[in-house]
């Protein structure tokens, strides 16, 4: 299920730069996505048991400046044909986080051993598909610009809980001067569906984050004195949610190194 339109077939499928990136990552390909088949949608990724994926769902609908649900799985299915013809969710992100009892148990580049026939995957929203209209105005990426993961940060914002489902809104941070955080802010209005304009501007410390150095997922980047951070909601806000929750079993992405779609960010466009 997925709130866009499939995928169509086309002779140059074979050749699309989102199915050649997810070719390379089943081939145990590494490294954060951030910039890589620029053009096409990227997704966070949450694996559930059947039994919470109805609670998980209700959450994400309850939530959906950090949880955009752009695809779901049919129960012990894989695929989603939506978001790409030969998209295998077992294999096709960079590097998976295991959890149990709400602690990582496993990094694994594959989850081939971990596949059951009763889990769901939701593929959700990520900020890296308006980044590419944010280039295309000429604002600069500072973690694409250093070619490292965006730093991710929990915060004191509680999301509306939904069964075992509750905890704090994980936010990403990109650095802007102001006069271009406010185009930024015009920018990625235009794209609800991944997570739309930001919730929190400047002033880290308003929305519990101690250290704008230490980020909690990804990697630091400066902050120059004429700039100032800029916060939007985040898909890891699951992984806090899942650590809160201690399920006993579940499947996310690491941070950073997301599933690629074949859908295009110009669809999620709104206006």
């Amino acid at each position: 299920m997925t709130v866009f339109a499939a995928v169509q077939r086309s002779s140059d499928e074979a050749v699309l730069p989102s199915r050649e990136a997810r070719l390379a990552y089943r081939g145990g390909k590494d490294g954060s996505t951030a910039g890589v088949a620029n053009g096409f949608v990227q997704g966070n990724l949450a694996i559930l048991p059947e039994k919470l994926a109805g609670a998980f769902h209700r959450f994400c609908q309850l939530n959906p400046k950090p949880c955009p649900i752009i695809g779901m799985s049919d129960v012990g299915d894989p695929r989603i044909p939506a978001l790409g013809l030969d998209l295998d969710i077992r294999t096709d992100v960079p590097r998976y986080r295991v959890w149990r009892d709400g602690e990582v148990a496993d990094e694994p580049t594959d989850i081939m051993n971990y596949w059951r026939d009763d889990l769901v995957a939701f593929v959700l929203g990520c900020s890296f598909s308006f980044e590419e209209a944010l280039m295309e105005e000429g604002l600069p990426i500072r973690h694409i610009e250093q070619d490292v993961r965006v730093p991710m940060f929990r915060t004191n914002i509680a999301c509306k809980p939904s069964g075992p489902f509750a905890g704090p809104m994980v936010v990403s941070m990109r650095p802007f001067k102001p006069a271009d955080a406010i185009r930024a802010v015009q920018v990625t209005s235009r794209f609800p569906s991944v997570h739309g304009a930001p919730v929190h501007l400047g002033h880290p410390h308003l929305i519990g984050i101690k250290d704008i150095a230490k980020p909690d997922y990804g990697d630091p980047v400066p902050v120059a004195d004429d700039e100032i951070p800029v916060f939007w909601a985040c898909g890891v806000t699951p992984q806090a949610v899942i650590a809160n929750a201690k399920l006993p079993f579940a499947i996310t992405h690491a941070p950073g190194l997301m599933l690629i779609t074949d859908l295009r960010n110009k669809q999620l466009a709104v206006l």
